[in-house]
């Protein structure tokens, strides 16, 4: 028995070898690694590990009451689908990361009971191989699964397919577009009736030719719709109604966009700073404590409602690979910004041989499944990837369909749209993977936060940090693959749990204060909040205990405090100071709301010297403040610490240790 919606990982009985599958690219990176001979490099999806090609599921059901239309939907399964009705095959879906939909009237046993049959590959290699299924360089197993709900939807005719609700703030309305399809053999006329409550309804007098189906476009006035921001996240609803179906579909009003000549992101047409994390699901789907966890509201809404507003977030990247979508649910009632990634990522050197036509089509499966949530707020077409498919095949066709005109992210190719943002990945601290390479914070204090290379082109754009780091560990303290070296050069081979612990903490909240506070990235999002971890990963999260999401504790006092809006960042790094040497500190304060702060800004030694000035920073102002102090006499370790405090909120901290020499 495999749960629905689930993984097929937790079947019982268990299925030998039920993920085990080395993709393409996982066997580029290892030979790229001096893992694998180049002999063992392949043209095709990956190679199987295990002996089937398939799973199958079935269930019987009966149906309440006869319907001239019955559709069954299944909202995600990989990788591909198949459905057979009372032993006739319906069709089959090759998306793995979108909605399939099969016409079962035909098949419909009205009176009795129905015999369900669902088949889904058992790995990426199920598929054709111009069919995407998933690139990861770092994903180890490829579980398969009905991942996402499964429905039978009875209606009458006409029919309503699909709504699109396209909010405009300059007047307050929203554009609907509707499409409706009769299957019938006979001309349908018919009344199209929408509204939102308490705003007035419209009707449109619709007739539907034989096997018509017709898209619908309308205008409804709103006037003095509440908007949607991550800070109140006003939901509306629209009814539908065409004959004998209905439909109800929610949405937000509110509009995002980025800005190339101011470099910032805009939401209801006010400068908006992401501050955010990222999630990798489908690497979570590998974790041995992933069980039932994605599919329980309660855990899911720990995660994506408690855990961000303590660590004062607004924005996700919901990285290679997508949530199901009560995840998109939960964010839009939390109020959450999803920059969400298509499940590619093939760097910029090789493409697979996708076929243009299939990723055009899940493309706009993709955006159909997500348009009306309004946490949806980038369409990002891959993960460090540079296709001349993508940018001149795919991406023009798909962008239009979409009512709200969402900006899109590109992978490491450049933009499409002019206003379009790109992503840059920072990784400082990869440099110490290489016996030759180097990198240490001191080296921040003459850096400017600028974009880096890694990118992979130069860019006037507005850019989003959504990785940086490179200093990952796993759930018990013992370094991942990638940063193995890199703990090693930094506190030797003999380093604890503990030290690294604080070591990752205290580097990551101050590289987290170093890109917000020189404001040349219009969002900072951390890597990562949810993926992987097992001895051998390449990359983990800050669980202590992910099935309780408990916060590894360093994690949750250095880094929290580093993305407060009122962010706080003094540009020191030295490791040590003479006693009693007076200097000038350079603090450097950025404010993420949009109106005025005012306080107290205070530099000090715990225990030792402080100085004490007001400040006054504008609405996503951001200001540097020279500061003399002079260290403690005594010698010793000490922290020094800026804090930043206005009357009836918490107080921004930021933090250095020192040691102060003779």
């Amino acid at each position: 028995m495999a749960a629905v919606p689930g993984l097929t990982n937790q079947a019982q009985p268990a299925f030998p070898d039920v993920d085990r599958f080395d993709s393409r690219e996982f066997i580029q990176a290892s030979i790229r690694e001096k893992r694998l001979p180049e002999s063992a490099r392949v043209e095709t999806a990956g190679v199987p590990r295990q002996s089937r090609n398939y799973f199958w599921y079935r269930r019987s059901f009966t149906v309440p009451e006869r319907k001239p239309v019955a559709m069954l939907r299944v909202a995600k399964a990989q990788f591909g689908t198949a459905v057979w009705l009372n032993g006739k095959k319906v069709g089959e879906h090759l998306g793995c990361f979108t909605a399939g939909y099969f016409d079962v009237t035909a098949f419909v046993n009205w009176g009795g009971e129905n015999d369900l049959v669902i088949r889904i590959g058992a790995h990426p290699a199920a598929l054709p191989v111009w069919a995407p299924a998933g690139t990861d360089f770092e994903k180890y197993k490829w579980t398969p699964g009905i991942y996402d709900n499964v429905s039978l939807i009875l209606t009458g005719l006409p029919y309503v397919e699909s709504v699109q609700v396209g909010p405009r703030l300059s007047d307050s309305s929203a554009v609907v577009e509707t499409i409706l399809v009769n299957l019938g053999s006979r001309p349908v006329r018919t009344k199209l009736v929408q509204q939102v409550k308490p705003w007035k309804a419209q009707v449109l007098a619709i007739t539907l030719q034989p096997g018509e189906r017709k898209t619908v476009q309308q205008t409804l006035p709103l006037p003095g719709a509440k908007l949607w921001t991550p800070e109140e996240p006003n939901l509306h609803w629209l009814e539908t109604a065409v004959g004998e179906d209905t439909l109800r579909t929610r949405f937000g009003m509110r509009e995002f966009r980025f800005d190339s000549a101011t470099k910032r992101a805009y939401l209801n047409g006010k400068i908006y700073f992401l501050r955010g994390s990222n999630i990798t699901l489908h690497r979570f789907f590998e974790d041995p404590l992933c069980k039932r966890h994605p599919w329980e509201e309660a855990w899911v809404r720990k995660l994506l409602v408690d855990g961000p507003k303590q660590m004062h977030w607004n924005a996700f990247r919901f990285c290679i690979g997508p949530a199901p979508e009560m995840w998109f649910d939960i964010a839009d009632e939390a109020g959450l910004l999803v920059q969400n990634e298509f499940f590619i990522w093939n760097g910029r050197e090789y493409f697979p041989p996708y076929q243009s036509g299939e990723l055009i089509t899940q493309y706009k499966e993709w955006m159909r499944d997500h348009w009306n949530h309004p946490s949806q707020a980038i369409w990002d077409a891959s993960n460090e990837t540079d296709s001349v498919m993508l940018r001149e095949q795919v991406i023009p066709q798909v962008r239009k369909l979409d009512l709200s005109n969402r900006p899109w992210d590109n992978g490491y190719a450049v933009p499409m749209g002019f206003d379009d943002a790109v992503e840059d990945h920072p990784y400082l601290f990869s440099a110490l993977m290489r016996p030759e390479g180097n990198f240490s914070m001191t080296q921040l204090e003459r850096m400017t936060g600028a974009k880096t290379t890694n990118a992979g082109h130069p860019s006037a754009h507005a850019v989003i940090a959504n990785e940086y780091g490179w200093l990952w560990l796993n759930r018990d303290g013992s370094p991942t693959l990638l940063t193995e070296n890199v703990y090693e050069r930094l506190l030797g081979k003999n380093a604890t749990p503990r030290q690294r612990f604080e070591l990752y903490a205290y580097n990551l909240a101050g590289l987290t204060e170093f890109w917000r506070a020189h404001r040349n990235f219009a969002g900072v999002l951390h890597f990562t909040w949810l993926t992987c971890s097992y001895p051998g990963v390449k990359t983990s999260d800050h669980w202590r205990d992910v099935e309780k999401l408990e916060l590894e504790p360093n994690f949750a006092d250095w880094v929290r405090e580093s993305f407060r809006p009122l962010g706080v960042y003094i540009n020191f790094w030295q490791p040590t100071l003479k006693a009693g040497e007076t200097r000038n500190y350079a603090v450097m304060m950025v404010n993420d709301e949009g109106s005025t702060v005012k306080g107290a800004l205070r530099l000090e030694f715990v225990d030792g010297p402080s100085k004490e000035l007001s400040f006054e920073l504008p609405a996503y102002g951001a200001h540097t403040w020279q500061l003399p102090l002079v260290s403690p006499t005594a010698a010793g370790h000490t922290m020094l610490r800026a804090t930043a405090r206005v009357e009836g909120r918490a107080a921004t901290i930021s933090r250095r240790k020192v040691q102060v020499l003779p």
